[in-house]
């Protein structure tokens, strides 16, 4: 007596024999994790799929799939999942709190101050600012409560990302714009300026650079809006933009690179608030990568205050028909210029307005002052 057995059938049976688990019909989900290193795999995932008995999800860096996927067919029954770090919330869940985040919830709600629990609530948030939201760094404070682990696991993140970029990008200019943002965020300039970083490159190249860089994920772009209104996206400066990254733990640890490793003294200072450096620029990242976490397009938006400066919006969110747009400062500064002169100039779709800083809930007039760890919650 002879049984047929077909090919799919056999394969499934192997994989339950290889990783001792039964897989059950409608039940089970399959994943093929670096997913970018068997090509071949993921045009085979189409006939996974019609088979019907089980889902299938495929992980990998975003920069190798691109670079790999010459001659197969991409199925199109992928449906591709972005997927950000862990935003503040997952963060307290790994250290065991799900109190934090729901709290604090409910004071911006009621739009009520926190007075002598606000310290606390900063220091906790300037852990997750440090640490980041990457599995492994975040994996490594539990684990070892050790700040030069984390970082230690960060620059391992950080020279994956980088021989990716060279994979793609042979001539290194790929991983320079994503190596210098830190310093371009720093300076003065209201956007990222690319020529500085590269000198001479062709126009077209650039464009092509700088596409595989938003399209790596591994970066946020923010877009100045040359006409603030409801359809920003159809009036972006495609030329003028700020990039992020997009995860502010790594970004922190970029920002000291030229160190082999960042010092758990400097660590312990940021965490304290105590590093004399100007942090403004580490704050607009976790913003940006907030706001983005939430599902928002980044924008801003610059126009001349005299011949030598210009007032600056860090970030506008649209809401329905109306605009709402948000000053960062990086301190108790509860000045905000470039946003009362904004609402003056564009009051006819302007709905709400924010100042983000490091104090505690207040109001100025019309103007709602959040602390940073309020920013997922507009």
């Amino acid at each position: 007596m002879s049984v047929t057995f077909d090919t799919t059938s056999y394969i499934f049976l192997q994989l339950q024999a290889l990783y001792n688990v039964v897989l059950k019909e409608r039940k089970s989900v399959i994943i093929f994790d670096e997913v970018q290193k068997c090509p071949l795999a993921r045009q085979a995932i189409k006939y996974l799929v019609k088979d019907g008995r089980y889902d299938y999800i495929e992980t990998g860096s975003l920069i190798s799939i691109k670079k790999n996927t010459k001659n197969i067919t991409i199925p199109s029954e992928e449906e591709r999942v972005t997927l950000y770090p862990m935003d503040y919330e997952e963060f307290r869940w790994a250290l065991g709190d799900e109190a934090t985040v729901p709290l604090l919830r409910t004071f911006y709600e009621k739009r009520l101050p926190l007075d002598r629990a606000h310290r606390d609530k900063m220091r906790d948030f300037r852990l997750y600012m440090l640490v980041g939201g990457m599995p492994q760094a975040v994996n490594a404070y539990i684990e070892t409560n050790n700040f030069s682990m984390v970082d230690h696991a960060k620059r391992g993140i950080i020279k994956v990302y980088q021989d990716d970029f060279q994979k793609l990008d042979e001539t290194g200019r790929l991983e320079t714009l994503f190596m210098e943002i830190p310093s371009q965020l720093s300076q003065t300039n209201n956007r990222y300026k690319p020529y500085a970083v590269l000198g001479d490159v062709d126009d077209s190249k650039l464009r092509e650079l700088l596409k595989d860089l938003e399209d790596s994920k591994t970066t946020l772009f923010s877009y100045h809006s040359n006409d603030p209104n409801v359809g920003m996206s159809l009036t972006k400066g495609s030329s003028k933009f700020k990039i992020f990254c997009a995860d502010t733990g790594l970004f922190v640890t970029l920002a000291f690179w030229d160190k082999d490793h960042t010092e758990n003294v400097i660590y312990q200072k940021l965490l304290n608030d105590k590093l004399s450096t100007n942090l403004g620029y580490v704050y607009e990242n976790i913003i940006a990568q907030m706001l983005a976490t939430s599902g928002n397009k980044l924008f801003y938006y610059t126009w001349p205050k005299d011949e030598n400066h210009n007032y600056e919006i860090d970030f506008l969110l649209s809401r329905g028909a109306k605009l709402h747009p948000i000053e960062v400062k990086s301190s108790g500064y509860r000045s905000h210029k470039s946003l009362d002169v904004f609402c003056q100039k564009f009051s006819r779709i302007v709905e709400r307005r924010y100042l983000i800083y490091t104090k505690d809930l207040n109001k100025d007039e019309e103007t709602l002052l959040l602390p940073v760890y309020m920013t997922p919650f507009l």
